[in-house]
């Protein structure tokens, strides 16, 4: 066999990735539904899902309906992002990427205040040095028609992406160029390695409704869909209740 064929790609080593997180975080949530349901566990002795298919069918189609929401009522900013990244996601020169410190490049200079960690929500996409895109708000990273996410930064970002956005403002379009050492470093293997240099095209919108709450309706649809997967009713975890507080004490 081709040496090559033993190596994994890129897509599929980050995949991996993000199986080990789902299956780390149900885990974890496994073990929080026991406690909150007195110690009666969604999973069975034998470790197989208590959950029917019924379920999951459910979970899968509410997510799809809401993300179908999401991307109608995105539409026209998608319109508008989809220009720029046309035009702005090519290859570029890893050395020379990964030399010095964040670059930054307005392509549209937003009419807002200047973006804060939780004053706005961001359309995104970012690539590495061969042109391949490893995440993006899109519903397809290929053949992309709308959008299918917001990125929430005050979730926790890169440090690259967090001076890459400074001083830009709502409504603006930025390209940024992001070293390694201020991306993932030697932490985790994205773009073919470690210590790979990143680009990001950013859309800064306001965190306001309706997108503000369709954003949050959407990743509770996901979550659910995907703590479902691994045998977790998360409508059963608390999750309900833990949301009726935060609304109330915004409000």
């Amino acid at each position: 066999m081709d040496e090559k064929e033993l190596k994994t790609s890129p897509k599929q080593r980050a995949v991996i990735i993000i199986i080990a997180i789902l299956m780390l975080g149900s885990i974890i949530a496994s073990y929080a539904a026991i406690v909150l349901n007195g110690g009666k566990s969604s999973t069975g002795v034998d470790g197989n899902s208590k959950i029917d298919d019924a379920k999951l069918a459910e979970y899968k189609k509410a997510y799809e309906e809401v993300q179908a929401e999401f991307t109608e009522a995105t539409k026209d900013d998608y319109e508008k992002f989809i220009g720029y990244k046309n035009n702005t996601v090519k290859g570029y020169n890893e050395t020379s990427a990964n030399e010095g410190e964040v670059v930054k490049n307005d392509l549209l200079k937003g009419s807002g205040e200047k973006v804060s960690d939780s004053n706005y929500l961001a359309y995104y996409v970012g690539w590495c040095a061969d042109e391949s895109i490893f995440d993006s708000s899109f519903d397809n990273n290929d053949n992309p028609t709308g959008f299918a996410k917001a990125l929430d930064p005050s979730l926790g970002m890169i440090e690259g992406w967090t001076q890459g956005v400074e001083g830009m403002r709502i409504g603006g379009i930025r390209e940024i160029t992001v070293p390694g050492k201020l991306a993932y470093a030697d932490q985790m293997e994205i773009c073919g390695g470690y210590n790979k240099p990143l680009k990001f095209l950013i859309m800064a919108v306001e965190n306001k409704d309706p997108l503000k709450s369709l954003s949050t309706k959407l990743d509770k649809a996901f979550m659910r869909y995907q703590y479902v997967q691994y045998g977790i009713d998360y409508d059963n975890m608390g999750g309900e209740d833990e949301e009726e507080e935060v609304e109330e004490a915004e409000e």
